[in-house]
Parts: C-alpha cells; structure tokens; sequence
C-alpha cells in the first residue's frame, strides 16, 4: 500500500465513521428522552403523608412515599383543581377545566366530555416519539372523541372512561331501591382498548374487583415499561390509582394494616403501590432514565365522608389548611406532589407555587414536544425549578373555577373568594371576618374576602380591608383570563342544574 493510500485509507473510516454516527443520532437523542411515570392517587390530602405530616402520625405509615420524597422534589406548594374531573382535565391539557367545559366532576348520564379538539399530554408525547399508556381511571368523558385511545394513548385499560371508582356501587344500588334490574353484565365494566380501536368490556366491575383493580394496573404498568425498554422506546405511562377514593376498600393482604380503618389501609396500600413501581423502575434499570411523579388530584373526603360496611368513615386530612373535596378553600386545592429524576432533579423541598397544568409544558421542555400554539396554554414550564436553575419557580396566580364560575383566584400567599366561602362538605363554619367595607362577601356588595394563606392557613380572618392593594395583582391575573377568551372562547361550561 502507498503512503497515499495509507493516507486516504484512515480518512476514509474517519468519515464512514461520521456518516454513521450521523445516522444514528437521532435515534441515540431518542432514547436520551427521559421516560415519564405519572402516579396520581385519588382523594388524598396534603396531610395524609409522612413526609407531609401525616403518615404514622395518622396511624397508617407511608414509608415508599416518604422514602421517594427524600430521592426527589417534594413541593409543598401544589395545586389542583376543586375535584377529579377538573384536575384530570387540567394535567392532560395544560388548561384551566373551564375552557374545555369540564369544570364539574363526570358522572354518569351527563353530556360532559373532553372535546375534540383539545390536544393532550399523550398526543404531545407520542408525536415526539413516545409509547404512551393509561391504566386507571380517566374521568373526561364517554364520547368515543374523548376516550383515551383516541387522544394520544396507545394502550388503556381501566374503568368505564366517565366513571370513577365508586361506580360498582350502581348494581347493589338499583337492587337495594328497586328501581332497576340490571344484569352484571350490562352495569359498570372494566373495560381496555389500544390506539384508534372501541372499548372492549373486559369484565363486570364489581365489589371483589375494586378491591384488587390496583394491583391489576400495576402489573400492566410493569409489563408496559419492559416492552418498551425491550423496544428501546421512551415511555409515558400515566397511571391513576384508585386509592384513596372512596369507598376505601382495601385489597385482602392491607385489610387492618393500619389503625385507623379501611381508609388508613387504603393509604398503605396507595403508599406499597407506589413502592412496586419504583422496584421495577430500579429492576429495569430505568430509574436513572424516568422522571418519577406522585401527585393527588385534589383535597380529602372530609367529615361526615362515607364508610363502607360500618368501618371508620374515610377522613383524609388537608394537614394546617381548610376545607375538603368539593370546597374551593385552600384544603381542596392543595395537594402532595413528589418529582424525582435522579442526576438532574436535586433532592430538596420547595414552597414554590406549582399548578397540576405546569406538567404539560414542562414535560414538553424536557422531552423536546411542541406546545399547541393556537390556544391559550394556562400551565407554565417548571423545568428551571425542577433542574435546580431557580428556587422560586415561575408562577405567582392560580384561577379556581366550579362550573361557569369563577370562584377564587390567589396570587403569591393571598387568596380571594369571589363567592360567599361556602364549607362545602368540609363541616366547619365560616371564616371570622375583620369590620369595614370588606367584612361582606361577593356578592353581597361586591369585595371579595382576603386571606394570607401563609399567616392563617385556615382562612379565618378577612383582611380585605387591611390589605385592598392585594386586589391589585389578583383582579390583574382575572383580567388577563378575560382577555384571552376574546379570541379563544371556552367550550360551554360544565352544569347539571340551569336549563
């Protein structure tokens, strides 16, 4: 071989070289995507956890949940919307619930379903590449243009698509009233379909099934992540869980795990489920490589909650704040978040405000997905916070709506009720209210009533008055609502009461 040659020959292999690492790149960028797990319990307070104050404290020890939030980011600043519907609606869209019309909770018969044309975390996710699976409960809606299958989900598997987890209740019911005779086979189904296919009744949803449907999604979510490390494919797997909803009926092997009843034993079985998924995640090899996410959907069942064969009643606990499932006060809408990706989310704890719609842009940021751009996006990229860049995050509002209504809105620690602050369900009086001009609740003349959430967390003393300049910044963020309905009108809002 000549010098020449000898020469040419090693270039030559240098450049094959880079023509295939060219070739291979995006495939290479493609299993860089880190894989998204997304646990969302059911009805579980922000005080139901260890390391949020409850845990053994309450009698039912959360040891997985504790040990995850020593691994990752606990916020303590996390906020949902009133109840399941809303809140689901809002972490699939990135959106208040009110524009797609789902600002009330799905039930059965009503004509609530997420249109057509809002675009979702998993159809986000699947066009940059993503498998994308739910196995659980969705709640937005029966339209077959609702349905998960047809919005970004190659695989589902759960409950009926507008049911939640009470639903096997249904055939006892009738029966007990005897209103109707409904066969097993034609009440409440579990039900599975894949990408683009109708929903195929798998079996009756009945008392026996609840207790275990947990342990069911768990083994799917296992089976779904090895196939897919297998394939080499980033994953997202959204997997709603059914404890801590009512009723609390806990699998045979957490019967009397706790000390506090059917609810503490649905805790520990929510807590040991989570604990399954991350054993996996580690037996794979995919912790390192899986953004990691536990979260609530909104507040507790609150006193005078439901117990089911004559049990102690499901009482979650809101921690140091006020108000339950179904309220619009602080103990509604703030919940336990967890995020964990080891090497690039720092374990710590953050007061930064964080809402269930900050999910969809920031996962978008970090998977390299495109935001939709013809339509006002309400939630907020985190990944500055999640990644360690600031402390602060970049949220300062959050609007709370029930139905047409818009109810409450806060800015930094302030809250203001646009609405006379009914308990609701929560069972406790109303707030002890400061003299003057905003001792009155809207609409009774007009002002809103104030709380420093900070200062007094269970919202018992109106500071209206003392602190009008607050109105400033909290009308500004409803005016800013306003404003975007101009060009993007919501859908028709959610009401099962104004014909």
């Amino acid at each position: 071989m000549t010098a020449v040659a000898t020469t040419i020959w090693p270039r030559a292999l240098l450049f094959l070289a880079a023509t295939a690492l060219t070739a291979v790149a995006p495939a290479i960028a493609q299993q860089q995507k880190p894989n998204i797990l997304v646990i969302l319990a059911d009805n579980t307070g922000y005080g139901d956890i260890g390391v949020y104050g409850g845990g053994e404290l309450r009698g039912a020890p959360t040891p997985r949940l504790d040990q995850l939030a020593a691994e990752g980011l606990r916020l303590t600043q996390f906020l949902v919307e009133p109840a399941c519907t809303p809140s689901r609606a809002a972490l699939m869209t990135g959106r208040y619930s009110i524009r797609s019309g789902l600002s009330l909770v799905a039930v059965d018969g009503s004509t609530f379903s997420l249109p057509a044309k809002e675009v979702t975390m998993a159809e986000m996710l699947r066009e940059t590449g993503y498998a994308t699976a739910i196995f659980g409960k969705w709640h937005l809606g029966a339209q077959p243009y609702s349905q998960p299958q047809n919005k970004g989900f190659d695989e589902y598997y759960g409950i009926p698509p507008a049911d939640t987890w009470d639903a096997f209740g249904m055939i006892r019911q009738t029966r007990l009233t005897k209103t109707l005779d409904v066969p097993l086979d034609k009440g409440p189904q579990i039900v599975e379909a894949k990408r683009g296919e109708p929903l195929k009744a798998v079996k009756p949803y009945t008392e026996e099934v609840r207790r275990e449907i947990d342990w069911e999604l768990v083994d799917r979510g296992v089976d779904f992540m090895k196939r897919q490390k297998q394939a080499g494919r980033p994953f997202f797997l959204y997997l709603p869980i059914s404890r801590t909803h009512f009723p609390n009926l806990p699998s045979k092997r957490f019967e009397g795990a706790s000390r506090i009843g059917q609810f503490g034993d649905s805790l520990m079985e929510g807590d040991a489920i989570v604990g399954k998924m991350l054993d996996a995640l580690d037996d794979l090899g995919l912790a390192k490589d899986t953004i990691a996410v536990f979260a609530s959907d909104n507040g507790p069942d609150g006193p005078g909650a439901r117990a089911f064969g004559g049990d102690m009643p499901d009482i979650g606990s809101p921690g140091p704040y006020r108000g339950a499932l179904g309220d619009v006060s602080e103990g509604a809408i703030r919940t336990a978040a967890i995020i964990r990706w080891p090497d690039h989310i720092r374990p710590r704890s953050s007061n930064a405000m964080f809402s269930i719609m900050d999910f969809f842009p920031t996962f978008a940021r970090l998977a390299g997905g495109r935001m939709p751009d013809d339509r006002p996006i309400d939630g907020i990229d985190q990944s500055d916070l999640l990644l360690g860049h600031n402390d602060t995050g970049r949220r300062e509002h959050l609007l709370t709506f029930v139905g047409p209504d818009l109810v409450a809105a806060r800015w930094k620690q302030f809250r203001a009720y646009f609405v006379d602050v009914a308990p609701g369900r929560s069972g406790e009086g109303g707030a002890t209210l400061m003299g003057g001009i905003g001792s009155s609740a809207a609409p009774m003349n007009g002002y809103p009533r104030v709380f420093n959430i900070e200062a007094d967390p269970r919202e018992e003393h109106n500071i209206g008055e003392m602190y009008n300049w607050v109105l400033g910044p909290l009308l500004g963020a409803v005016e800013q609502y306003k404003a975007s309905l101009v060009k993007s009108p919501n859908a028709p809002s959610a009401n099962m009461t104004r014909f």
